[in-house]
């Protein structure tokens, strides 16, 4: 047994137009979405946690409207319909997306465009650099503008970023992955995203810098190198996101993964290390494995026992009387 989730009118502001005018002052849109989804498991048990919670639906709808900038609406619109296909167990995505107010003085109605998605659709098209989960769900917070991802091997995240209209540089020691990454780029038609060779660990006693105020966001997973942290803090740009996620020393005691305990981060060690940077969401804890995580627990497929930040480089305060 299926069902649709219907959800009229969502409201939201973006910038999304061909001319730099649309793109600089948020217009109002309109989305209806028409989910089909399995009711039977919520018709028995009565409980939300069993069917698609149409309250987290319109808030990850405005997420991801609020925080891009796209010339065309279709490119929004599946943006939109990849984030809700990620993210909740739909089987089939209707999505209507429209300007409220269209810059055209013969219209007096809406002008957007309607887009289906079977599941297979969305997932296949971004499972070649489909972002972990934590990614997915805080990316909307990088500021517009350069990212950096640390550590970046093959490159998902990168390329999940690209794709969302970021300028991303891929920062690893490995060639053969880098070459890889730049041909993903190549394939998925991304020249936003490039790549930088460097070894970050050739001396532990000075490690290289990365920029001054050069990023909106940088990127770490699965990656600790402790003496890198002040070039990570002067790389980003006032008001840029830090998004770091690796494991924690419990993981190495129940796991005995990573084999070395320094790969691994002591309980709130990721707070002093980050500090002055303000703290947006941090937590401590297992967390499902997902299928592309790297590098994966193994065949047991345990969850991952992890600290996850996302702070902001704090903006200078304006000189009184400037």
């Amino acid at each position: 047994m299926s069902e649709a989730i219907i959800i009229e009118g969502i409201r939201f502001q973006a910038r999304c137009g061909v001319t730099p005018d649309e793109r600089q002052c948020p217009q109002p849109l309109l989305a209806d979405l028409e989910l089909t989804c399995s009711v039977e498991d919520a018709i028995h048990s009565d409980s939300l946690t069993k069917t698609v919670d149409y309250a987290r639906v319109v808030q990850r709808v405005i997420d991801v409207g609020i925080t891009h900038e796209n010339a065309l609406i279709e490119r929004l619109t599946d943006q939109i319909a990849q984030t809700l296909l990620l993210e909740f167990p739909i089987q089939q995505l209707s999505i209507w997306l429209r300007k409220a107010a269209p810059p055209l003085p013969d219209v007096s109605g809406s002008i957007g465009v309607r887009l289906t998605y079977p599941r297979s659709r969305g997932i296949d098209s971004v499972s070649s650099f489909q972002p972990s989960p934590f990614l997915h769900a805080v990316a909307h917070m990088i500021p517009k503008g350069k990212v950096l991802d640390v550590a970046a091997g093959e490159g998902r995240h990168a390329l999940y970023l690209a794709s969302q209209g970021h300028e991303v540089t891929g920062l690893d020691r490995n060639e053969h992955a880098l070459a890889t990454l730049t041909r993903k780029a190549g394939e998925h038609r991304l020249p936003n995203l490039s790549t930088w060779n460097t070894d970050l660990e050739k001396d532990p006693t000075a490690p290289p810098s990365l920029g001054n105020q050069e990023y909106n966001g940088i990127l770490v997973f699965f990656y600790l190198f402790r003496p890198l942290f002040p070039s990570l803090l002067q790389a980003l740009k006032p008001g840029g996101v830090l998004i770091y996620e690796t494991f924690l020393i419990d993981n190495h005691v129940r796991y005995q993964h990573p084999r070395r305990k320094e790969f691994c981060l002591e309980q709130n060690e990721l707070l002093h290390l980050t500090h002055p940077l303000r703290v947006l969401h941090y937590e401590e804890g297992p967390y499902p494995s997902s299928a592309h995580q790297e590098p994966a627990l193994g065949p047991s497929k345990e969850p991952a026992i992890t600290a996850r930040l996302v702070a902001q480089k704090p903006c200078p305060e304006p000189v009184e009387g400037a």
